[in-house]
């Protein structure tokens, strides 16, 4: 299961739609990490002066590792953190997320080549 929803937000959810702040609270109650580390990421990013921010560390764990793959994976999830931290998000391997600034277009083309990906290969992430 990817989230843990409150009978309150199930609740909700079943009467019509749910508004981006419960349901955003659910996701990082739910994948502590993953919103963790996206957070990180965006203050970098709003701290500094790049069109990018990304995480070349990979998980502490394989809990971790899934935490990732399922917000970012999720369109929903995608697409209300995106909306929240102001970015947009990509993601390569099963760890290296980043986060772009509104208008890096170049920078997200880029990031998100199948030459990019092939360069970000090491034996050591074969199986994540």
């Amino acid at each position: 299961m990817s989230l843990t929803v409150s009978p309150r937000l199930a609740a909700q959810a079943a009467a019509g739609d749910v508004d981006d702040q419960a349901f955003l609270a659910c996701v990082r109650d739910s994948l502590p990490y993953a919103w963790g580390l996206i957070s990180e990421l965006a203050g970098t990013l709003n701290a500094g002066g790049a069109e990018v921010a990304d995480n070349r560390t990979p998980p502490p764990d394989e809990a971790a590792r899934g935490q990732l793959l399922r917000l970012l994976a999720s369109d929903a999830m995608r697409a209300a953190t995106e909306r929240h931290f102001g970015v947009r998000l990509a993601f390569q391997n099963c760890h290296r997320v980043a986060v772009f600034r509104p208008g890096a277009e170049d920078a997200l083309r880029e990031f998100t080549t199948p030459r990019a990906q092939l360069l970000n290969q090491r034996p050591d992430l074969v199986d994540c």
